[in-house]
């Protein structure tokens, strides 16, 4: 009978954090797979828990994720644990996840402490709706088009970013969100330097200009208003004539009831409007 995967939560800093049905897993495990096992030994050490650590990261996951699957089809419990906070969150987790599903083995979580939802509930702005992005893309491309994507989206926007990269991150914030969007910046949460900083994106970059920066941080940003939104979308437009936005669509392979139907769309104007300014 195959064993089961228990993607057990971890301290985000503060080690009371962990829940106690996790110090019990870990303790009944046969062993504990480890993002970073110099990390995760300090915790077992901590809670006086003795098991076979292995290691699973995004530079081994092919290779070592076989190896844990078949040691779970051979009957072996593992913990998959992070180095801080909920497993397959931005790390190779989630690969582990995808071969144990195929494998039909058992997946049981263990939740606990997440950086993202932390940093959520005390930047002050909306819960009710919001999107978890992790850390933007490096690639130049990938992170300019990620931010064209963000600029326009109405939910609250959670970001993970390191020390090194956090200043311009918020530049780039600046940028394409604009100055004056709301957001909320957080550092080593739950441990005894925790901060939290609070304001316009401009003036969250003021401050962290004038700070030597250390911790890893998570960015929380108001999404757009939907009534904005709109008026931004058909501003693009004030540009071209609505007979030039017909032809851009006719030039793509629409046919001329197609464009017009589109033209209308993205001006936000009645069909027959832009019906009038067909004729050229």
């Amino acid at each position: 009978m195959a064993g089961t995967l228990y993607l057990c939560a971890t301290p985000i800093g503060n080690l009371e954090d962990i829940t106690l049905r996790g110090i019990r897993i870990l303790k009944e495990v046969d062993i504990v797979a480890a993002e970073d096992t110099r990390q995760s030994i300090k915790l077992l050490n901590h809670f006086e828990i003795k098991k076979p650590l292995i290691s699973y990261h995004e530079h081994n996951k092919q290779e070592k994720g076989k190896e844990i699957v078949d040691m779970l089809l051979e009957g072996k419990s593992i913990a998959l644990v992070s180095d801080a906070g909920m497993p397959a969150i931005s790390d190779p987790g989630e690969d582990l996840v995808r071969l144990c599903i195929e494998k039909e083995i058992s997946i049981v979580p263990i939740p606990g402490a997440s950086a993202s939802l932390t940093a959520l509930i005390i930047s002050g702005l909306s819960t009710r709706s919001f999107c978890f992005e992790g850390f933007l893309p490096s690639n130049k491309k990938e992170k300019r088009e990620k931010l064209e994507q963000l600029a326009s989206e109405t939910r609250t926007i959670i970001l993970y970013e390191s020390p090194h990269r956090i200043k311009d991150t918020i530049k780039e914030l600046q940028q394409f969100l604009g100055d004056g969007r709301k957001a909320s910046v957080s550092r080593e949460l739950t441990k005894k330097f925790e901060e939290t900083v609070r304001g316009t994106l401009g003036e969250v970059s003021d401050i962290l200009q004038q700070r030597d920066i250390k911790g890893e941080f998570v960015i929380v940003i108001e999404g757009i208003d939907a009534k904005e939104l709109v008026e931004n979308e058909v501003k693009k437009w004030d540009n071209i004539t609505i007979q030039e936005h017909i032809l851009m669509y006719m030039e793509q392979g629409f046919d001329k009831k197609e464009a017009i139907k589109k033209v209308a769309e993205d001006r936000k104007l009645p069909k027959k409007e832009v019906y009038k300014e067909s004729f050229f």
